[in-house]
């Protein structure tokens, strides 16, 4: 049957409902549009969304944590001096003496050692005193207030780093306060400088104060992952390396010169051709493949990836690991005139800088632009898995968060004390105790740090746990 010189019926109803459906669309949008500004306006977070929190309760370590965030060690310009105090008083307290160790006027370390039983398996609890800096803009609280909401405690360094500083400490001071000897030296280490590269805090003292690590073994530092999922670590990450940078100044009277070089780099800025595959690398990528969704398969064996023609569909963040690439920032006016553009060679951290230096000049270098060497950095080996304190970590991991997959993590753009530590042959692991969430990770250097309570006080229970495990006798056999 025809409907000549009609509408057919489905047709009305089709755009009946297809108005009905975009209204009912662009209703959503205005509503979501409006509790976004909402919230903006009351200073909440977007992940707050996502987030019930559990009532507050505040424990003398929590206090101990909005203490230490309250004094401002910004650097610059540093004054991580009030910070080293700080944590003396408390040290002192639990009787344990500590040395202050100044590089420079008012650029602080702090020192302090448990003694044990046998020589050469010590274990350092290392953190940085100093933070980024932070302006009173864009941030819901402010920076040094650590006030406490929705069960987090807010402010700079609530992550990076004097909550692992903090964790430290209260294990350290109760190693102390029990009365034991340990089993193995323990050593507290709060250093300056780190946010700046390190030169005034554990350069320095690796240079001039080597008695500081004198018979450790291991170390415990800033630099792992929790990736969490749901409330849920899906995959606790323990930093064992990074690719380590060389900072160079390039200076040019006209700025086209940098313009040019700037697009000259272009090709460089990620990895297109591995040149090597470091064992430690290739552990990663197997640890971590079976957590990924993004092409799994792929991630679990690269070199076969490169055997396919397929290593270009792999993500940057894992083909910067098999080699050189570069950075480039943008182009400013330099104070004595002229024009100025900061460049990052990456490079593997078994090389020698000499070897990425000259590579890039013999390809970049150019006549109008002037290459200053702003940094370099030691090669620093990965730290091994097969260790019998990384089977403690493990051990811990496990007893505190359940059957959590817990392995290696290797860093493309970020460098911590370990390096220092790793030159110098100790194994130096990036531990961050704390479950976080992605939307936490980004107060790291940005506005809003903060952590939760619970999480907090879960990392510094896990911290004690390790400790222990590492450090103290077992109890004689019988004994109550």
């Amino acid at each position: 049957m025809s409907l000549a010189g009609g509408v057919c019926p489905v047709a009305v109803m089709r755009s009946r409902f297809s108005r009905e459906f975009y209204l009912t669309i662009l209703a959503v949008l205005v509503v979501g549009a409006i509790g976004l500004a909402v919230l903006s306006v009351l200073g909440r977070p977007p992940s707050d969304l996502l987030y019930i929190p559990r009532p507050a309760r505040l424990t003398p370590e929590i206090e101990l944590l909005r203490e230490y965030i309250r004094i401002d060690t910004s650097n610059p310009p540093g004054n991580e001096l009030a910070g080293a105090e700080f944590l003396a008083r408390e040290l002192r307290e639990a009787g344990i003496e500590a040395e202050i160790i100044e590089s420079a006027p008012g650029r602080a370390n702090l020192h302090a050692r448990i003694p044990g039983r046998r020589r050469g398996e010590g274990l350092l609890l290392l953190h940085h005193i100093d933070v980024v800096p932070a302006g009173p803009e864009g941030w819901t609280v402010p920076p040094f207030a650590a006030d406490v909401k929705r069960n987090m405690v807010w402010g700079r360094g609530a992550l990076d780093m004097k909550s692992i500083g903090i964790a430290h400490l209260v294990a350290f001071t109760e190693l102390a306060r029990s009365g034991r000897v340990p089993e193995r030296d323990l050593v507290l280490l709060a250093t300056a400088d780190e946010e700046a590269g390190g030169h005034l805090g554990m350069g320095w003292l690796i240079r001039n104060r080597p008695d500081v690590i004198e018979g450790v073994r291991y170390a415990i530092t800033e630099g792992g992952i929790t990736e969490t999922i749901a409330n849920r670590i899906n995959y606790f990450g323990i930093e064992v390396g990074s690719m380590l940078s060389i900072t160079l100044t390039a200076r040019s009277d006209r700025r086209e010169e940098l313009e040019h070089l700037r697009i000259d780099l272009e090709p460089w800025f990620h990895v297109s051709r591995p040149e090597r595959f470091l064992p430690g690398v290739l552990e990663y990528f197997e640890s971590v493949a079976a957590h990924r969704t993004e092409m799994p398969e792929l991630i679990a064996d690269v070199p076969a990836a490169v055997d396919k023609g397929l290593f270009w569909k792999l993500h940057a963040k894992y083909r910067d690991l098999t080699g050189t690439s570069v950075a480039a920032g943008s182009i400013r006016q330099a104070a004595g005139g002229g024009f100025e553009m900061i460049v990052v060679i990456r490079h593997l951290p078994d090389e020698e800088p000499a070897r990425p230096l000259a590579w890039f000049h013999r390809r970049f270098a150019r006549e109008g632009v002037e290459l200053e060497v702003r940094s370099t950095m030691e090669p620093a080996p990965f730290s091994s898995t097969s260790t019998p304190f990384f089977e403690e970590i493990e051990r811990a991991v496990t007893a505190t968060y359940g059957e959590v997959a817990v392995g290696p993590i290797v860093m493309r753009d970020i460098t911590t004390d370990s390096r220092y530590l790793r030159s110098r042959g100790l194994d130096s692991y990036g531990f961050w105790p704390f479950p976080v969430d992605f939307f936490q990770t980004l107060g790291i250097h940005g506005h809003d740090e903060r952590i939760r309570l619970d999480w907090f006080m879960e990392g510094v229970e896990m911290t004690r746990r390790l400790v222990e495990a590492w450090c103290l006798p077992p109890a004689p056999s019988g004994a109550p």
